[in-house]
């Protein structure tokens, strides 16, 4: 017999789970403010800032930023995302010595935060991959014919 209604599908879990969390105030109107801030609400902001710090300790050297496509991983201090590092990995055959070679101002270990991150989160990185294949020449010229250079 099915009692509650999220769990009658077979081995289905909830989607989410209601939790009781005590902070301080002032830590309360911080997320409160910055949801306000960012047109969101309290549970949806702290749910993305829970995420990301577990993200972050999972992956160190990985943080988050804001952008014109959402909130994405880059490599802390670079301005790197790290599909940029991926697909460069990727590029060059899964060759951590010649991705290195390419980021050149990098050190290894940074280069292998980014190769950790997405080991640890593939399908974000892999959806970001496939945005970016979709970006072809021809797109770029029908939908924004300001960024491609004139000739002269």
């Amino acid at each position: 017999m099915c009692y509650d209604v999220h769990m009658c599908a077979r081995d289905a879990k909830p989607r989410s789970t209601a939790r009781g969390v005590r902070l301080p105030s002032a830590l309360d109107v911080a997320i409160q403010r910055e949801a306000d801030a960012r047109g969101s609400t309290w549970s949806a902001l702290t749910n993305e800032l829970l995420d990301e710090a577990i993200r972050q300790r999972r992956a160190p050297g990985i943080t988050f930023v804001d952008g014109v496509t959402g909130r994405r991983a880059v490599l802390a201090g670079t301005g790197l995302d790290v599909w940029e590092i991926i697909q460069t990995w990727q590029d060059t055959g899964e060759d951590l010595a010649r991705t290195h070679e390419t980021f050149d101002r990098l050190s290894e270990l940074q280069v292998r935060a980014a190769l950790g991150y997405y080991l640890l989160y593939p399908d974000e990185i892999d959806r970001r991959l496939t945005r970016e294949e979709a970006w072809t020449s021809e797109r770029l010229k029908r939908e924004l014919p300001y960024a491609v250079p004139r000739p002269d």
